[in-house]
């Protein structure tokens, strides 16, 4: 993306979701060392592990290059978790990216078990190119689902990924079953098409057949910048 991002525009984006947040009992947060927000995550008993994205010991990443959300009840007690990162893809697309490993480990050689293998037959998946914005880790306790919470969570991400970034594309991966049981909808993605990461990491026992999803650069400015911020805001 070439055009200039318009910062008051996009904090009034994220203003109306964070206090959509707040009415809900929910207060956000974001940082920037991943290394504390793994040690946030191990201690949630719901959620899956942190894929290697996300963790420093696997695939460090740099400062500016990545942050994460987390969300807190009256009790400071964690009840949503998200995180983001930037990828350089503009010698490469996502396909490769994810087929080659990279997009799991720094170095696959040295961190990837030899029978692991990724294969993405997502055509737009080698369409994603330049500065890529990669979201996932998506996580939201049982007791606040149902609450319009995964609308504002994504919005969120948007806005932040837009302002620090401005990226090409912002893309993510997601199970099958958030198509059936409507979750994806919820996180209101433009796009999906399956294939996009048939997965198996042995040592992190993560076997997954997911979604490719994703926005065009253009498409994540105009859901944050164009229009009346109030046409965005969740019902309440």
């Amino acid at each position: 993306m070439t055009s200039i991002i318009d910062p008051l525009q996009v904090s009034r984006f994220l203003r109306v979701y964070d206090d959509a947040a707040a009415k809900k009992g929910v207060k956000l947060s974001i940082g920037f060392d991943f290394k504390e927000y793994v040690s946030i995550t191990q201690r949630l008993p719901t959620k899956r592990p942190t894929y290697p994205n996300f963790r420093p010991d696997r695939s460090p990443i740099k400062a500016g290059e990545g942050y994460w959300m987390i969300g807190v009840n009256k009790n400071n007690d964690v009840v949503l978790v998200e995180a983001a990162r930037l990828y350089d893809l503009s010698q490469s697309n996502f396909a490769e990216h994810l087929e080659s490993l990279k997009a799991f480990y720094a170095n696959p050689t040295l961190h990837a078990h030899p029978q692991d293998c990724c294969t993405c037959t997502a055509p737009t998946a080698k369409k994603i190119t330049g500065r890529v914005a990669y979201h996932g880790d998506f996580w939201l306790r049982k007791d606040f689902r149902g609450q319009g919470l995964p609308k504002i969570m994504a919005a969120i991400l948007r806005g932040v990924s837009l302002a620090m970034w401005a990226p090409d594309f912002l893309c993510g991966l997601a199970g099958r079953w958030t198509v059936d049981k409507g979750v994806l909808a919820q996180y209101g993605h433009t796009h999906h098409e399956f294939g996009g990461s048939i997965l198996r990491l042995v040592e992190e026992d993560i076997v997954d057949d997911d979604l490719l999803v994703w926005l065009t650069g253009e498409e994540l400015r105009s859901l944050v910048d164009c229009g009346d911020v109030s046409d965005s805001a969740p019902a309440t």
